[in-house]
């Protein structure tokens, strides 16, 4: 399983990480950190389908399938 939003196509990144001390100084003592995106295992009923679908997608893909339904974002999105 990848770790990526298929509505979205979010997917993880790398970022630096150090303080704001550091940031003053020359050195970079954090090094690199990768930031994961926030993935749900999710289950909607499809009414138009008239079945139950479970897909693995973030938080922001969950907000879009609220505002413009299920059918219509797992339609776009190549699932249904």
């Amino acid at each position: 399983m990848a770790k990526e939003c298929v509505v979205t196509g979010k997917k993880s990144q790398v970022g630096g990480r150090y303080s704001n001390r550091t940031r003053a100084t020359q050195f970079n003592h954090g090094g690199k950190k990768r930031r994961f995106v926030n993935l749900q295992k999710k289950t909607f009923f499809v009414p138009e389908l008239g079945k139950k679908v479970t897909t693995v997608i973030s938080t922001k893909a969950i907000k879009t399938i609220n505002k413009n339904g299920v059918y219509k974002t797992l339609k776009a999105a190549g699932l249904i």
